[in-house]
Parts: structure tokens; C-alpha cells; sequence
């Protein structure tokens, strides 16, 4: 990798502002960060979401399945902030996100996340996915809104869950996807960290997004033979912040991206 690593606000920075809101998105881009990433639920009227939980309740003073509820109920929750502190911020939904960033250069990493919650997906010893439940009919919701606002060339699609991204490739074809692989999934599959990187060429992405503790020289070396982009979460450790950059690896995303700001000599 030439350069430094490209920093991500996790969720728009959810150590620093209330997570996936509109607050968090504009702080961040602000901020400078280079990319925003945040997460996609559908609702029951066919919108999509930015929330990172398949229910309102740990994120706002709402509750219930955000999949049983409408965009318009959604919009009454008021979001926590990182104290557990009630804001005035609302759930937004992509569109939202989209208009915010298209005036922007900032570039998004979007997560697409499934009904149940969690990771999405299991691993069997040696290494073959065991899928979870998806929402049928997001992806094809997903690309469309991308194209309308203009940013399909500035957003990569992320998921946990293989399905997700073999849709996404039979709708798009050959566009930026990220395989994102938990340290949890290795200890399923009984693998070493490197196995990652075959799993992420297997799914047909583009980038491998890991859990840090796996990103090892070894890891960073089988992406870069893979010709596979390599992204590190959730970093919001100073040390790991230096580790990570000088192992090379393609993008940090931190809670914290003002301290991982500073760490890369970025800050003001």
C-alpha cells in the first residue's frame, strides 16, 4: 500500500456522538475523514434504515424490530448519544445519508445488515459459511438509491453474510464489496487469520474488512497477493492505530476517528 491508511468514522463516530446519526455523519466529514461507515436495516415499508440493530432499543427511546416498523415510526425514536443521554437526533434513513454526503468527497462504507442481528453468519470447521437470514429485496433498494444520488462510484457494500454479496454481484456485477470476517468466525472454522483473505476472494469481494486482532504481516501480505483492498475495525486504540498503519494496512475504522486523526498526523 503507498500512503497512509484511509480513515473511516465507525458509524459516523459512536464514541464521540450519538451512533448513525446525521449529527455523527456531518462531525465526521467535517472532521476530514475519508470515509463514513454506517449500517442498513429495511423497514417495513421498504426503506432503508442507517441503525446498526435489527430493534431500536439499546440506540434510542424507542422500541421494537426496526423491520415492523414504518420510516415515519422510525423517525419518532430520539437516538442516545454515547453517555446513554437522550439527543434530539432522529434515526435517519439512507437517503438522508446520501444527500448529506453527496457535497461532499467523502467516500461511505455501508453495511448491510440482516434480520436477526449479529454477525449474520457462522463459519463449520474448515471454513464453509453457514448463512444467516437476509432481507429479501434490499440490495436491489440499496443499488438503486446509490445510483440515484450519484455516489455508486464512492461506496463500498460490506457484509458479513456471503449471500449478501453474491446478490449484490449478480445485480452489479463487478463493483467494490467487502467481506467482513469476525476473529470469532476463525475460531469456528478452526483457521489460521490468513484464511480470511481466501474466504473474502471466494465471496467475489473486492476488500476484506476484519476484526483487528486478526490483521497480522502475514494477513497484510496474502491481501496484497489477492490484489484485495485490507481494512481493519474497530480500532480505538492508540498502539493497535500504530500497528495497524505500519503493517500497511488500506483502512482503520475507529470510533474515535479524531484520535486515529492525530495518530496518522492528520489532525489540525
Amino acid at each position: 500500500m503507498a500512503g497512509r491508511p484511509r480513515c473511516a468514522a465507525h458509524r459516523g463516530g459512536a464514541a464521540l456522538w450519538p451512533e448513525n446519526s446525521l449529527l455523527a455523519f456531518r462531525n465526521a466529514i467535517a472532521l476530514g475523514c475519508d470515509l463514513l461507515e454506517l449500517d442498513v436495516h429495511r423497514t417495513a415499508d421498504g426503506e432503508l434504515a442507517v441503525i446498526h440493530d435489527p430493534t431500536l432499543d439499546r440506540t434510542s427511546d424507542g422500541a421494537g424490530a426496526v423491520a415492523s416498523l414504518t420510516a415515519a415510526e422510525l423517525r419518532r425514536a430520539r437516538l442516545r448519544g454515547p453517555d446513554g443521554a437522550l439527543t434530539d437526533e432522529r434515526v435517519p434513513l439512507l437517503d438522508d445519508v446520501l444527500a448529506l454526503a453527496a457535497p461532499s468527497r467523502v467516500e461511505l462504507l455501508v453495511e448491510v445488515k440482516g434480520p436477526a442481528g449479529g454477525f449474520g453468519v457462522d463459519y463449520e470447521r474448515g471454513g464453509a459459511a453457514i448463512p444467516g437470514p437476509r432481507y429479501e429485496g434490499l440490495e436491489e433498494t440499496l443499488l438503486a438509491k446509490l445510483a440515484r444520488a450519484g455516489l455508486e462510484a464512492r461506496a463500498t457494500i460490506m457484509a458479513f453474510n456471503p449471500p449478501v454479496l453474491a446478490r449484490l454481484s449478480a445485480l452489479a456485477g463487478h463493483r467494490r464489496m467487502t467481506l467482513l470476517v469476525a476473529a470469532r468466525h476463525i475460531e469456528q472454522a478452526g483457521a489460521g487469520p490468513e484464511a480470511t483473505i481466501d474466504w473474502a476472494v471466494r465471496a467475489g469481494a473486492t476488500d476484506a474488512g476484519l476484526q483487528f486482532p486478526l490483521v497480522t504481516e502475514v494477513v497484510v501480505k496474502a491481501a496484497r497477493a489477492a490484489e484485495l483492498t485490507l481494512g481493519a475495525w474497530t480500532v480505538n486504540d492508540e498502539d493497535a492505530m500504530r500497528r495497524l498503519a505500519a503493517l500497511g494496512v488500506d483502512v482503520i475504522t475507529s470510533d474515535r476517528p479524531d484520535l486515529l486523526r492525530r495518530v496518522l498526523g492528520l489532525a489540525a
